[in-house]
């Protein structure tokens, strides 16, 4: 009787916080901890990072999109902008996802839209960091490891899309350059070093908060080699 006397005064205490912010409650969120409502920030915030990479490398790089007929930015973005990927990898890509759509997106070989294959292979990459979920809840568990990985992948990708080259001595992927003006534009750099951050910002707070630890390693750029998520 005891217990279900304060859960009721727990409930009545959360309604009343709730109604006086100048966020909407959502009864969902009583079954989110202070980890799970960050965890969720940063989810939807890494997200539109996400997006805005996309849209910025296919204006830089419009011929990739014109090696698919048909294919739109939108339909592009909805792809690969889900939880629910394709089980056995994306056809267009020979079956693959992931970090393996990464190095195929750099390989001399492909012939395909590479911004497309650079992009399911990093939206692949992030929703396996968060276990394929876009939110948190009390009994969810994350992995801090996953998440430092993957933002070490993304450092080597920002170095990639710098120096990789094909046998002309052209960059694979165009990115960050010089404007019409002749004024440097480092903003590709800019947005994946967002996302970097917020990829090692939850790995620390998920290994503090779990007392955990990170592996932390030294990451060979030259190797072109990417950690597995």
């Amino acid at each position: 009787m005891m217990r279900r006397h304060w859960l009721c005064v727990v409930l009545v205490l959360a309604l009343s916080a709730c109604s006086s912010s100048s966020r909407p409650f959502a009864f969902k969120n009583l079954a989110k901890s202070d980890m799970d409502l960050i965890t969720d920030i940063h989810i939807v915030e890494i997200r539109d990072l996400i997006q805005t990479l996309t849209i910025k490398l296919y204006k830089r790089n419009p011929r990739e999109l014109t090696k698919v007929p048909g294919a739109t930015v939108n339909a592009r973005l909805a792809s690969f902008m889900t939880v629910k990927r394709p089980i056995n990898g994306y056809e267009e890509l020979g079956n693959i996802d992931g970090v393996d759509a990464l190095y195929l997106a750099f390989a001399e070989e492909f012939e395909g839209d590479r911004v497309f294959a650079l992009m399911v292979g990093i939206t692949g990459m992030i929703s396996s960091s968060y276990n394929n979920q876009l939110e948190f809840y009390l009994l969810d568990d994350i992995d801090q490891q996953k998440l430092y990985n993957s933002a070490r992948n993304l450092e080597t990708v920002a170095w990639l899309l710098n120096t990789r080259t094909d046998s002309n001595g052209n960059l694979m992927l165009l990115s960050n350059g010089l404007t019409e003006e002749g004024v440097p534009n480092y903003s590709y750099e800019r947005v994946l070093g967002q996302m970097m951050v917020i990829q090692d910002m939850m790995a620390k707070m998920v290994a503090d908060s779990t007392n955990r630890h990170i592996n932390q390693v030294v990451h060979g750029f030259a190797s072109m080699t990417f950690f597995p998520i």
